[in-house]
C-alpha cells in the first residue's frame, strides 16, 4: 500500500498539520488577547496620566 518513504512524508505532514493548528489555538486564545489587553491597558494609562499632566499645569 504505502512505501515507508511515502509513510514518513504522511507522518511529517499529519506532524505539521497538527503543529499549526495547536499554534492557531495557542495564538487566538492566549497571545492576541494578551496583547489587545496590554495595548487597552497601556492607552488607559497614558490617557491617564495626561490628564493628570494637565489638571497640574
Amino acid at each position: 500500500m504505502f512505501d515507508f518513504d511515502q509513510y514518513l512524508g504522511f507522518i511529517a505532514f499529519l506532524t505539521i498539520l497538527t503543529i499549526g493548528f495547536w499554534l492557531m489555538i495557542f495564538l487566538l486564545t492566549f497571545v492576541v488577547p494578551y496583547w489587545l489587553f496590554g495595548n487597552l491597558m497601556e492607552m488607559y494609562k497614558e490617557r491617564r496620566e495626561a490628564k493628570k499632566a494637565q489638571r497640574n499645569e
